[in-house]
């Protein structure tokens, strides 16, 4: 089993990670949440992970996909809280990937002002990145996660025996997610010093899970509720979210998931990069022989349409009202505000002309 703390004060929990690490939740629940005496456990109908809290517990089954994250649905979920009896001094248990994760976190963030919350983590996604670090939140229509709060849980629990049974294509999510770390090396103060490459391809998946956590549990250590560096978090995400904001268009035509969209950004990311002078061509294709070596595709959907991704890049609730990208460059991974629209929409246009003309 391995253990990595996330340290925040009087708020410290542990990401526990490896095969059978669920069992581990009723000893999780009675060290970080010892005056619970019922439990809430939230989940989807497909996932079929059994936990056992150690407590007399309600379940709850929320509705697959991105649907299940609304406000209509964070408000079933507390009345279904407050009519089970739970109180403030109870746990609630999320169970599943990162669509349960940010869910569940909300709807604990709001239900009595905060109640404890611990994360058993089901998909790779979820694991390395979505269930660690406090970032909760449902969607709008106008885009994802644009209601949220920051709530710490108790504990996470990421048991990699689940993973075996994951599709294909939960696979790649969250393997897009594991993408970014590869070039988050140095993302916080402290970190060891380590030139991003690609050698988290050949580490074994608890070590791979391991990881990632550790980079991003010291990111959000040094940076708790983004003011600043936790926003690194966020490479290749700009784009990302634009795509899956143009996906909730049925008109669209596209089936990308979360992972698969963080992909694509990464290079459009480090395209763009180059594009400003940041970096040179060989970081571009390290960035090109990660993704690739997660089996990702790095291409755009087609009929993406430049000038209606850039309109949703400025609307990302991480913009801040004007095109702010997280890019690579000689100190690293970092934020960058001000990007000319000019350069966003070139960088677009050559990613579809190399795609153009790598086709047969």
């Amino acid at each position: 089993m391995r253990i990595v703390p996330v340290e925040l004060g009087d708020r410290r929990y542990e990401v526990l990670i490896g095969d059978g690490a669920r069992h581990e939740l009723p000893a999780a629940v009675a060290s970080t949440v010892p005056q619970a005496k019922r439990a809430a456990i939230v989940t989807q109908a497909g996932i079929g992970v059994p936990v056992d809290p150690g407590l007399p517990f309600d379940r709850f089954t929320v509705p697959d996909g991105e649907e299940a994250k609304t406000l209509p649905e964070v408000e079933r979920l507390c009345r279904g809280f407050a009519q089970a009896g739970l109180s403030r001094s109870d746990v609630i248990i999320a169970v599943g990937g990162g669509v349960v994760t940010d869910l569940v976190g909300y709807a604990a963030a709001s239900f009595l002002r905060g109640t404890p919350y611990i994360n058993v983590a089901t998909t790779l996604l979820a694991q390395v990145d979505a269930a660690v670090g406090g970032k909760t939140g449902v969607n709008l229509p106008e885009g994802k996660n644009l209601v949220g709060s920051f709530w710490q849980p108790r504990a996470v629990v990421c048991d990699t025996d689940v993973l075996s049974t994951l599709p294909p294509r939960e696979w790649a999510s969250g393997r897009g997610e594991m993408a970014k770390y590869a070039f988050l090396a140095e993302a916080f103060p402290g970190a060891p010093k380590r030139t991003p490459d690609a050698s988290l391809l050949g580490l074994a998946l608890d070590e791979q899970v391991a990881r990632c956590v550790a980079v991003k549990a010291g990111v959000v250590a040094s940076d708790e509720r983004e003011g600043g560096r936790r926003a690194v978090l966020n490479y290749g995400h700009t784009l990302a979210h634009a795509l899956e904001a143009s996906a909730f268009d049925p008109r669209s035509g596209w089936d990308l998931r979360h992972g698969e969209a963080v992909a694509v950004g990464l290079v459009f990311a480090a395209m763009l990069a180059r594009r400003l002078g940041r970096i040179d061509d060989e970081r571009v294709e390290l960035h090109r022989r990660v993704v690739g070596g997660f089996d990702l595709s790095d291409r755009l959907p087609p009929g993406a349409d430049p000038d209606r991704l850039v309109s949703y890049m400025v609307r990302d609730k991480k913009a801040h009202h004007d095109l702010t990208f997280v890019l690579d460059g000689p100190s690293g991974v970092e934020p960058v505000p001000g990007i000319d629209p000019l350069d966003v929409v070139a960088t677009l246009a050559q990613m579809e002309q190399s795609e153009a003309g790598s086709r047969p």
